[in-house]
């Protein structure tokens, strides 16, 4: 039985945002200090460039594709920069009583730091186009319907991901003191600023 659109996109979307990285942890940190909205918000900003990524894709936007390329280099510096920056402000910060109080200020800001860290990813186009083209999904046919499907998948997937990661990192919460917290800031800020310099090293 062939297996749909829409479950493809989900496979796919959920197997690129599983793997362990940058946003990864931001994700488990947020939810530690801020609680399950927070880390919820911070990954349905990735699931959303993921979803951009998926668009080009799935209905072979080659000028975009190519376009994004290009731009590889400053994308993956300004990234590097900005993994840096958030690194930085992680391992300074300090965990307070206030931090429990979310505000939409607060979320909004969660979901777009996510989300242009993805975005100026390049390996996450580069992951796209390899999949779908390896696995023949790149060529619509005209089947927009179908795409439309695939893409709609990739989203699930992905929030389904950042839905599980969230929730089940929360049931920790109360136990972690804010000691344990202070500390669990600097090891996450550490491994940041790692991925950012990775990143700053690749442009070069």
């Amino acid at each position: 039985m062939e297996i749909s659109s829409l479950t493809k996109g989900i496979i796919l979307g959920f197997s690129i945002a599983a793997p362990v990285g940058p946003i990864g942890i931001l994700c488990v940190r947020k939810t530690l200090q801020f609680g399950r909205l927070s880390g919820l918000f911070s990954g349905l900003g990735a699931a959303i460039a993921d979803t951009v990524y998926g668009v080009v894709a799935a209905f072979g936007l080659t000028l975009i594709s190519s376009f994004l390329l290009a731009g590889q280099f400053w994308l993956q510096l300004i990234g590097g920069i900005f993994l840096i920056y958030l690194g930085l402000k992680t391992f300074f910060s300090k965990p307070t009583e206030t931090n429990n109080r979310i505000s939409h200020k607060t979320l909004l800001g969660d979901f777009v730091s996510t989300f242009f860290l993805t975005v100026t990813n390049p390996m996450t186009i580069l992951s796209y186009l390899a999949i779908f083209a390896g696995l023949g999904l790149s060529n619509t046919a005209g089947n927009y319907a179908g795409a439309s499907m695939l893409v709609f998948g990739v989203f699930l997937g992905s929030a389904l991901w950042w839905l599980i990661l969230s929730e089940g990192i929360s049931i920790f919460r109360k136990k972690i003191s804010q000691k344990v917290m202070t500390w669990i800031n600097r090891l996450a800020g550490m491994i940041i600023i790692a991925f950012g310099m990775a990143a700053l090293m690749m442009s070069i």
